[in-house]
């Protein structure tokens, strides 16, 4: 009996010998090889106080596509650059490029390029349309369910000599159209030609 006694102990020693031995190298497992958290988080925050900074709006320009499809003049010295006009893979046609202000005074008659777009957009280019004249029909830029357009908005000023992005998504055309027209209010219109 008391053999059967021993036995239970000893193996009762062994796993509470085991669990303390685990919580003993996990605690090691923690100390030496880390920084202490006051240094992680100093880290942490300068990496993320960095990372802020880069996504932060700079001044900077960003480079100009080198692609060009077509380029046309609007009032008060500004171009309208596009670089590219691609279908999707969900089922849009994503028109993109860049405005510039050529002339010497800033640019701040932008409210035309919105359409009859008054309120859910704001100043943007939700006016500019697609022409599919083999189709016969007219492309409206695309809307979320909150009735904003899917395209570039806040376009209020654009100072002299700046360039601005912008893109607009449309329904996509059939695919055997290859070409569009680009209607823009206030510039001339452009024919695009169609990738994917």
């Amino acid at each position: 009996m008391s053999t059967r006694h021993s036995a239970k102990v000893r193996g009762g020693a062994a796993a509470v010998a085991a669990v303390v031995l685990a919580i003993t190298v996990a605690g090691c497992g923690t100390g030496s090889d880390n920084k202490p958290t006051s240094e992680q988080d100093s880290t942490s925050a300068k990496s993320q106080g960095q990372t802020s900074k880069q996504q932060a709006p700079s001044t900077i320009p960003t480079p100009t596509p080198t692609e060009v499809l077509a380029s046309v003049n609007g009032e008060g010295g500004m171009t309208l650059t596009i670089n590219s006009a691609v279908r999707d893979a969900g089922g849009f046609l994503t028109v993109s490029g860049q405005f510039k202000n050529t002339g010497s005074q800033a640019f701040a008659s932008t409210a035309a390029w919105r359409g009859n777009e008054l309120t859910s957009s704001g100043a943007s280019v939700a006016g500019v349309t697609l022409v599919d004249k083999a189709g016969k029909k007219r492309y409206y830029v695309l809307r979320d369910t909150d009735g904003r357009c899917l395209c570039t908005t806040g376009l209020t000023v654009i100072e002299a000599g700046q360039s601005v992005p912008f893109f607009a998504q449309f329904p996509v055309p059939p695919a055997g159209t290859n070409q569009v027209d680009f209607n823009m209010p206030t510039f001339a219109t452009a024919t695009v030609k169609i990738s994917g």
